[in-house]
């Protein structure tokens, strides 16, 4: 009875990440979490700062399952630029720079990036989180701190500035959103 406890409890850790593990995730997937951070900060130095403390912090986490690791990394990424942007002063976040200054614009479509990070914040967070992303209007409200009501309102605007990045991201196409975002500009238009 005691061994079969034991390899229970032998189980149950090896179902948890090691450092191992996240590290493995932020080799493999290094440029589309900086790109995220830098979207969502819309300026390097802010999102590499955003960057390394989500590093820190899941080189400290002990209880997040394996199958978790991917998830966990983004949303502490978004929780730490949600912190990060939404703590200073407007001017402040009003200092963006052009993703074209600092990557090959051809290479990582630096137009359409540089749109997102033009929007203003609020906007510009729930465009990522809920297109890009797929976070629910709620996640979206509970991370953000805002209402509901003001996420949906932010979504709409977003994609109002932006009807030709509907194709940013391959979920969308999945999603069969292109075409509802498309209809619901140009009725609008």
């Amino acid at each position: 009875m005691a061994c079969r406890e034991r390899q229970k409890t032998a189980d149950f850790r090896t179902d948890y990440a090691s450092r191992a593990d996240f590290c493995e995730i932020f080799e493999r997937e290094l440029k589309p979490l900086y790109l995220l951070a830098f979207l969502l900060t819309a300026n390097q130095k802010r999102a590499e700062q955003c960057f390394a403390t989500t590093i820190e912090e899941a080189l400290k986490q002990q209880s997040v399952f394996k199958d978790w690791v991917r998830s966990w990394i983004k949303r502490r990424l978004i929780k730490n630029a949600i912190a990060m942007v939404f703590s200073t002063p407007t001017r402040i976040n009003d200092q963006r720079e052009a993703w074209s200054e600092q990557h090959d614009q051809h290479e990582t479509g630096g137009d359409k990036i540089n749109s997102v990070t033009e929007l203003p914040r609020l906007e510009r967070f729930v465009f990522i989180m809920s297109i890009l992303e797929g976070y629910s209007t709620w996640e979206c409200s509970v991370l953000l701190d805002c209402s509901a009501k003001n996420v949906a309102e932010a979504r709409l605007q977003s994609l109002l500035r932006l009807p030709g990045l509907v194709g940013l991201s391959p979920r969308l196409e999945a999603r069969g959103v292109t075409a509802r975002v498309s209809g619901l500009v140009e009725s609008l238009a």
